[in-house]
């Protein structure tokens, strides 16, 4: 069957429902290069994709922002324990929840001053130098078992590997925001659309620490490339624009960021 403009056409606006408009604009945008591809290499004489528009983003769709320092001063206030330390390596590493939930001490290098993952999403090795407050925090709260599979966050180790997912950790945190009165508390129950369909969006989530110290790592005048390998920056486009960052470079950035 030939596949035609029409039928690209239809399956980006399948996704519509599905997925936010960025998800649905990279698929597109990887059959485009598919097709690209392989009209280069003379397996078809016409691209289909060549002149289906990516999506335009919907402005009435709420959008992910910051964290401020005193919303982030007012999280830390009422977290427990393990949540306030989720907290601050969400901040002072850029990293995902369920990559700082998986941490075990081995990932931990006090020696180095470094920590050390390979991240769930794309399987990127980072080696990420800790900032002064969170080595800090690491030296008064790391647990005492030498063991190197020891959790560093022995809930959320617990919670992510029995879910497999970062749901109910997500929810845990959004509880979190709602006792601070940073958005409004959600229902916990399924609303029976499963997987196969759009997630809202909140404009603050545990994802923000990630927004978060991009935001003020450029705020600080760090240097691009130094910001994306900090957080380890999957875009193609991004890894092919910079060259490798020295651990020199990463170590400035980190102690750009503020004490909270």
């Amino acid at each position: 069957m030939d596949i035609e403009k029409h039928s690209i056409v239809g399956f980006r606006d399948s996704l519509v429902p599905k997925v936010s408009t960025k998800t649905a604009n990279n698929d597109l945008k990887t059959i485009k290069m598919l097709f690209r591809a392989a009209r280069r290499d003379e397996y078809i004489d016409v691209d289909p994709a060549e002149f289906v528009p990516v999506l335009k983003r919907d402005s009435n769709v709420m959008t992910r922002r910051p964290f401020t320092l005193p919303e982030l001063r007012r999280l830390l206030e009422i977290a427990d324990q393990e949540w306030q330390s989720l907290i601050l390596f969400g901040l002072y590493t850029g990293q995902r929840l369920g990559d700082l939930a998986a941490l075990t001490c081995a990932n931990v290098d006090l020696v180095r001053n470094e920590l050390h993952l390979i991240t769930r999403k794309r399987g990127k090795r980072l080696t990420i130098p800790l900032a002064t407050p969170l080595r800090e925090h690491l030296l008064n709260h790391l647990p005492a078992s030498d063991a190197p599979d020891g959790p560093v966050h022995p809930r959320g180790f617990v919670t992510l590997k029995k879910d497999k997912r970062v749901r109910h950790l997500s929810a845990q945190f959004g509880d979190l925001l709602a006792a601070a009165g940073l958005r409004p508390k959600l229902p916990h129950q399924s609303r029976g659309i499963g997987r196969d369909s759009r997630r809202g969006t909140l404009d603050l989530s545990f994802h923000c620490l990630r927004h978060t110290a991009v935001s003020l790592l450029r705020d600080a005048q760090v240097p691009e490339a130094a910001v994306m390998e900090l957080v380890g920056h999957d875009s193609v486009e991004i890894s092919r624009r910079y060259t490798h960052v020295g651990r020199e470079a990463l170590s400035k950035a980190v102690d750009a960021l503020p004490t909270l």
